[in-house]
């Protein structure tokens, strides 16, 4: 929460910023007080404090003092140490892993705020499922394709720019279309969300909860990115995206029933029938 929060800074107005800043420095504090008195503390209104909780993606103040409790009781679901050229490859070994399962706490923390009924009862009555990713994220988008089309649902992976404005042009109502992007700024993904709503489509992403694109979906699964990217790809941030899409399926296959289970069944055993 931490770290999300300082990652926000930029985009916050001053006021926002004041409050921004008061928390990073007293975090239990700001999770052990009561909203009017952040507020003075901040020196700054209540309906701010309230605005602030809203720009890093929370919907309440309460939900600010859950998550800093978690997110100080569980250091590592915060902290992230980069790998840097001076480290031995013992040192960078830890780092990864260390990254790679503080983002997966992270996201274990939120799973209580996160729209999962409303996510597979989207994708159940889903035309046809896009999922669209570039770089990283385009890795993620084809795994996700891999899996959900095992249950009988038409899928695609729209992995370049040029494919994912063309899809969002060309898509009717019931179809669904699932935005991976961590950081949530890449203007070609705004375009295709705006356009496919337009067309009557529902928009998923999984972005960064601060990012234009956010404010684009109608179901948002909040990602954040860790980890700094200037050198390396995003290795942790996409684990957590693959997880978190495996639960969605896992959650939509056990909504399907045995229908679900059927289709699992045939795509499985038509690759282990010798006859076929």
């Amino acid at each position: 929460m931490l770290q999300s929060i300082r990652e926000s800074l930029p985009n916050l107005s001053r006021a926002e910023q004041r409050v921004a800043r008061w928390v990073l420095d007293h975090p239990r504090a700001a999770a052990g007080n009561t909203l009017a008195i952040v507020a003075a503390e901040c020196g700054t209104s209540e309906p701010t404090v309230i605005r602030f909780c809203r720009r890093v993606g929370l919907s309440s103040f309460r939900e600010l003092a859950i998550r800093l409790t978690e997110a100080m009781s569980n250091p590592a679901s915060y902290a992230h140490s980069s790998v840097t050229p001076d480290d031995s490859t013992s040192d960078a070994v830890t780092k990864v892993l260390d990254a790679s399962i503080g983002a997966l706490v992270e996201m274990r923390s939120q799973l209580s705020s996160l729209p999962f009924d409303a996510t597979i009862d989207r994708l159940m009555n889903a035309r046809q499922l896009a999922f669209a990713g570039i770089g990283a994220s385009g890795h993620v988008a084809r795994d996700a394709t891999h899996k959900f089309f095992r249950l009988g649902i038409p899928c695609c992976a729209l992995t370049d720019s040029a494919t994912i404005l063309q899809f969002a042009a060309t898509t009717e109502p019931g179809d669904t279309l699932i935005l991976l992007s961590l950081s949530g700024r890449w203007p070609e993904f705004v375009r295709a969300a705006r356009r496919a709503r337009d067309n009557g489509a529902g928009i998923i992403a999984l972005t960064d909860p601060t990012s234009q694109l956010a404010k684009e979906a109608d179901l948002l699964l909040p990602c954040r990115n860790v980890e700094d990217t200037n050198l390396y790809t995003p290795m942790s941030s996409r684990l957590a995206q693959l997880a978190l899409l495996d639960a969605i399926q896992v959650g939509l296959a056990l909504r399907m029933g045995e229908r679900a289970s059927e289709k699992l069944r045939r795509s499985k055993s038509i690759l282990l029938d010798e006859t076929a």
